[in-house]
């Protein structure tokens, strides 16, 4: 699988963003050799399942420049790093409680020349800062990670939706919505991807409550 499948949803990247992105593969294999962050059998799909399933946020959210955007529970670099890619004035704070899996975000971003990029190793509920958006790619339950982030958003809105999550998830998601009490919107990606990977893919997305 080829970065073609990306090029094909975002057509209008500089020619640096096309270079960016068609280094992943080689990077992610020569770390993933080292620390395991996606599973062996995904990295010859990591275009579609990683990449292109991470930027399915960017068809419902352009991020401005000047936003700032916390990943909870990165991995090893998604949904943040093509984010980051894709959106080169927007800050991104990558954050991850697995210490070794923060090292390979550092070193990927530290390689593509990602200037946009910080990642620590903590958990989302030791970070202080407040941000326009929280994106995240299924690290739990809804109502458990709604607690871990509902204090981390600024005040002041400027985007098309106000400041809040935006939660890729799969499968049938009603139940949980239902458990977690909270009022979304719910995006499927098939409406914008045509490959079979995405017919049960959403961004969920959970506006950001202001104390």
């Amino acid at each position: 699988m080829t970065s073609d499948i990306v090029f094909k949803y975002f057509p209008d990247l500089t020619e640096k963003q096309r270079a960016q992105i068609e280094q992943l593969p080689q990077l992610y294999s020569t770390w993933n050799s080292q620390i395991n962050v996606i599973s062996r059998k995904d990295i010859d799909l990591l275009y579609e399942r990683h990449v292109l399933h991470s930027l399915g946020i960017a068809k419902i959210m352009s991020f401005l420049p000047g936003e700032s955007v916390l990943d909870v529970g990165t991995g090893g670099g998604f949904p943040g790093i093509p984010l980051a890619i894709l959106f080169p004035k927007t800050s991104f704070h990558l954050v991850d409680s697995i210490g070794k899996k923060i090292k390979v975000v550092q070193e990927v971003a530290l390689a593509l020349g990602l200037t946009n990029v910080e990642a620590t190793h903590a958990r989302a509920e030791q970070i202080d800062e407040k941000f326009d958006f929280v994106v995240s790619r299924a690290v739990t339950q809804l109502k458990d990670f709604y607690p871990w982030v509902r204090t981390k958003f600024k005040k002041q809105s400027g985007n098309a939706l106000p400041n809040g999550i935006l939660y890729l998830k799969g499968g049938d998601l009603d139940l949980e919505i239902k458990e977690s009490g909270l009022k979304v919107q719910q995006y499927h990606l098939k409406d914008h991807f045509t490959e079979e990977f995405f017919e049960t893919k959403q961004v969920i997305y959970v506006k950001g409550k202001v104390d």
